[in-house]
């Protein structure tokens, strides 16, 4: 989580940027086709039937999260096998896992990707592993969740997979317009929730140009209030404003043009985790915390992308420009962690205080990705790119002084300021290809080359921070590489394996005596075996892999004489199985079984993050899984009705490694959903849904947070939303 624990405290981990002593502290955008025999794809950054992609996958469209009543990553992890999501209560504020590759440090493990391009850091300043987009769903057309690594079509920090948002793509052809209303409680909310949304599609030139749009406004109530500030009630509000535009032009048969601009703003009160003493025993009613002071956090981001293709006759040609900037800013209450030192720090001349730390988080990012790409479908399909980002960042931190009364302390005022600018720029090409050998047999792989260069200055001052400005640099280059034999027992069932490497970047460490002046890109391969097929006429589907991977030169945070920074130490494996099954038995009737057997441990000591071989990674639920019975039916010439119930669980899972004598265990849930839909005509549909029905009170997350002097302090709990229960109402023609 983004919380500060002894891994990831202000000043002490590089993570959050820290200089102080240890002691101290797939694709384009094309829609995805949907038919009774199939669904169309484009994670291999060409269009396939998700039946003939040699890669473990799931797929979530649009309409599914609109009927459930999803609104942000966590509502629907639990029916995606192998994806864990941890936040602090609030989208933006997320922590994405695939198949146990926990991160553990601040920068990604999962690649996000908004179309056809990375969003997100690629530097180990900026967070990237602890602030994933999260958008709100209304615009898009689909989610594809990839599984293993991906680092031959999408590069960097994709050890663990790839989560790809698909947004609507506008028609030429076709005039719509569609909006709907909401509202919603929380159990334990001091009012209710709303949400509002509207999109339209134009085409301005009938087969030529088209254009949509779409804005979403969404307010969710808060529950968490505070033991220490009685004005804290209900502090985890949350509000989300975004908005889309697309412009697609079919300037001929051959060349297409489309144009993307999309932005989303995310302002919140506070965060949404309780507090527990020690033993367990939760503060106040259960669901409050024990913070001094609002910690609000506010994220921004504004995303442009140009997409040209141009078929040349058997081969196309297409670029992606994309230009992108993130703002966010986080503030916690680390009151527990330094008020404490206050008295130590001026030889008791001042009581311990109120220490509110600021962080300010930003992010400029270019892309631009050309790549070749030859027709589906022959013997012999191939895909050759290059591609190249530049991203500027910053990172600010400030530490405040107050005394229990809210008067600034000047002797120790501010506390500490940091500031981690950064630059990473990347230069990479690659190619792809399948050879096959008649109609049941075929051979894909892949490699990837990739050159980073990266840049980034420590700056800091304050009463507890040494006075530094000091610049550091790295570089690196990486090979990935990827092949997967594949058999087609007839052109719905296929066998295939699959043999990748992924890699996530180093670079640059902190500038201080006897530390190593960048840390290296750790590197994953992964060998898996699956099975995926439409069975008894497509009436029963089955898509199963099992897989076992090895991770090399983990990123930790290590103690160099007394001051921490970033080391490549040890190995870890991750191994297990995963599936999915659905079957539909009569029209209408549709039911889906999902789940995920992972076993993720350290493979050799290692003392940086106090874990032994055989230590459980944290993060990761050995076993998760989720059952949905979806039924529709039609009452007459205008009604017809859906309905749907699902069960999602998720087993216990740890905070930290399994031998740190810090590490706390979240306690496991099993939800249910309910989803019902009235549809009128052609044009009108009333909704209703309930998340987490039986109001289960199971944590995605448990952490032990510590003080000053590094000594266990109290629990810090991510619990399972409440029991939440909305209606809507939709309206489209």
């Amino acid at each position: 989580m983004t919380r500060m624990t002894n891994r990831a405290k202000l000043l002490i981990t590089v993570a959050a940027g820290t200089l102080m002593p240890c002691a101290a502290f797939a694709q384009d955008a094309a829609p995805a086709a949907h038919s009774d025999d199939e669904i169309v794809v484009t994670a291999q950054k060409r269009e396939q039937k998700l039946l003939d992609v040699p890669v473990s996958i799931s797929v979530v469209s649009g309409e599914e999260l609109k009927e459930q009543g999803a609104a942000s990553l966590t509502d629907y992890a639990g029916y995606v096998p192998g994806l864990q999501v941890t936040t602090t209560g609030t989208p933006g504020q997320t922590t994405i896992t695939l198949r146990g590759i926990a991160p553990l440090t601040a920068s990604q493990t999962v690649g996000i990707y908004l179309d056809d391009a990375p969003v997100g850091s690629s530097a180990i300043y900026n967070r990237g592993g602890q602030f994933s987009l999260d958008l709100l769903p209304y615009d898009i057309e689909r989610i594809e969740v990839l599984r293993g690594p991906q680092g031959t079509l999408y590069g960097a920090s994709s050890i663990g997979g790839l989560l790809k948002y698909v947004t609507v793509s506008p028609s030429t052809t076709k005039f719509s317009v569609r909006g709907g209303v909401e509202g919603f409680g929380i159990n334990g909310a001091g009012q209710l929730g709303w949400a509002g949304q509207t999109m339209f599609n134009a085409p301005l030139v009938e087969g030529k140009l088209g254009v949509t749009g779409s804005f979403a406004w969404r307010k969710t109530p808060g529950f968490v209030n505070s033991v220490n500030n009685a004005s804290l009630r209900d502090q985890n509000d949350y509000e989300q404003v975004g908005g889309r535009a697309a412009l697609l032009w079919q300037a001929s048969d051959r060349f297409t043009a489309r144009l993307t601009a999309i932005y989303q703003d995310l302002d919140s009160n506070g965060n949404g985790l309780y507090a527990a003493d020690l033993t367990g025993k939760r503060l106040g009613d259960g669901m409050s915390y024990n913070n001094y002071v609002g910690e609000a956090f506010k994220t921004e981001l504004q995303y442009y992308a140009a997409t040209l293709d141009y078929d040349f006759g058997g081969v196309t040609a297409t670029s992606t420009t994309t230009h992108s900037t993130t703002h966010a800013t986080q503030l916690q209450d680390a009151t527990y962690a330094f008020g404490v030192l206050f008295p130590l720090l001026t030889g008791g001349a001042i009581a311990p205080g109120v220490t509110p730390f600021e962080i300010k988080l930003g992010l400029r990012k270019w892309t631009e990705e050309v790549r070749l790409a030859s027709a589906s479908g022959g013997r012999f399909e191939w895909l050759v790119g290059g591609f190249y980002t530049d991203e500027k960042s910053s990172n600010s931190q400030l530490v405040r002084s107050y005394d229990m009364a809210g008067n600034v302390i000047p002797a120790l005022d501010p506390l500490a300021t940091v500031g981690l600018p950064a630059t990473y720029k990347e230069y990479a090409v690659f190619g792809n290809a399948t050879l096959r050998f008649g109609k049941r047999f075929e051979v894909t792989g892949g490699v990837r080359w990739a050159r980073n260069d990266q840049t980034f200055r420590q700056i800091s001052s304050g009463a507890i921070v040494p006075q530094a400005n000091d610049p550091g640099k790295s570089s690196e280059e990486v090979v990935t590489w990827s092949v997967s034999p594949q058999v087609h027992l007839n052109k719905d069932a296929m066998l295939y394996a699959r043999v990748a490497t992924g890699y996530r970047p180093g670079g640059p460490n902190v500038i201080v005596p006897n530390v190593p002046p960048s840390v290296g890109s750790d590197t994953l391969t992964n060998y898996e075996a699956g099975f995926k097929a439409d069975l008894a006429g497509h009436a029963v589907s089955i898509d199963i892999a099992a897989f076992y991977m090895d991770w090399n030169d983990i990123q930790v945070t290590r103690a160099f004489g007394g001051v921490s920074g970033q080391a490549n130490g040890g190995r870890a494996r991750s191994q297990g199985v995963e599936g999915t099954l659905e079957m539909r038995p009569t029209p209408g009737l549709t039911l889906g079984l999902t789940a995920s057997y992972t076993d993720a441990k350290l493979s050799e000591d290692v003392p940086e993050i106090s874990g032994a071989d055989g230590d459980q990674l944290p993060g990761v639920p050995k076993f998760s899984g989720s059952a949905r019975l979806d039924y529709h039916a039609g009452f007459g010439d205008r009604l017809s009705g859906d309905f749907g119930i699902g069960v999602r669980h998720a087993s216990s899972r740890l905070s930290l490694v399994e031998s740190d004598p810090l590490t706390a265990r979240a306690t496991p849930y099993t939800a249910v959903d309910l989803n019902a839909a009235l549809n009128i005509g052609e044009h009108w549909k009333l909704r209703a849904y309930a998340r987490n029905l039986l109001d289960d009170k199971g944590e995605l997350q448990r952490s032990t947070l510590t003080d000053g002097l590094n000594q266990p302090s109290f629990l810090a709990i991510t619990p399972l939303q409440p029991r939440t229960i909305g209606v809507a109402f939709d309206l489209s023609f």
